[in-house]
């Protein structure tokens, strides 16, 4: 089954849908319906982070920073905590921790993520999440 999901994931990827090149970078790295490419893996990575895809950002980041690239494997963390993604925010500490970003990169950084997670909100979001039946969809013929 996992061939024919790659196969079918590998379409997306190629109309540009940026999920599908986060989900080939995993596929490439498990070997899951293709055999392991590591290469393959990080290419695809880039790309769904080129296209804005956070997760792929944090990836990309992490496998700089196990190769002792650690100014961009801050850039990476930075860029993820820009879109709104608290791991990147969790990885920064760990990263100023360790001295690899300074005190102002770090602040910037979670201003940056609040920035991004406060205009995510909004009262309809708010009333969702305190009242998850407002999310039930009926069909016309109920």
């Amino acid at each position: 089954k996992f061939s024919e999901a790659f196969n079918y994931t590998k379409q997306a990827a190629k109309l540009g849908d940026m999920e599908s090149h986060q989900q080939l970078a995993h596929m490439y790295l498990e070997g899951e319906g293709v055999e392991e490419d590591v290469e393959k893996a990080i290419y695809h990575w880039e790309e769904a982070a080129i296209g804005g895809h956070p997760m792929a950002r944090m990836s990309l980041g992490l496998i700089e920073g196990e190769n002792g690239g650690h100014e961009r494997q801050v850039k990476h963390f930075i860029i993820a905590a820009k879109q709104g993604w608290s791991l990147a925010v969790e990885h920064l500490m760990d990263c100023y921790k360790e001295g690899h970003v300074s005190k102002d990169e770090f602040e910037e950084a979670l201003r940056a993520y609040q920035m991004a997670v406060d205009a995510t909100k909004s009262p309809q979001r708010e009333a969702a999440e305190r009242n998850p039946d407002l999310l039930n969809v009926r069909s016309l013929s109920d």
